[in-house]
């Protein structure tokens, strides 16, 4: 399934940060960016990517904050009747 289907079937750009804890500095806290299409509000493909983390990245998660934004829903979405030509 491409990006558009994706779209078209309820997904959405969702943008994760991930604040984690490094095992050499678990006082500190850093930052790490994601994005992906993804489907409010079970997200799946993020939980996939956060249980893949847990079990093979040794830096512990502290938290996760999910902003969501649709890109193209169906009533935004038509298909232009006509044809443009380019010489």
């Amino acid at each position: 399934m491409n990006d558009l289907e994706r779209q078209m079937r309820n997904y959405r750009l969702t943008t994760a940060e991930i604040l984690y804890h490094m095992p050499d500095h678990p006082e500190l806290l850093q930052s790490f960016i994601w994005q992906t299409l993804d489907i409010a509000p079970r997200y799946p493909v993020l939980r996939k990517f956060l249980d893949y983390w847990e079990k093979n990245i040794e830096a512990r998660l502290h938290s996760v904050r999910i902003g969501q934004r649709g890109i193209v829903s169906a009533a935004e979405f038509r298909l232009a009747n006509c044809e443009i030509v380019m010489h």
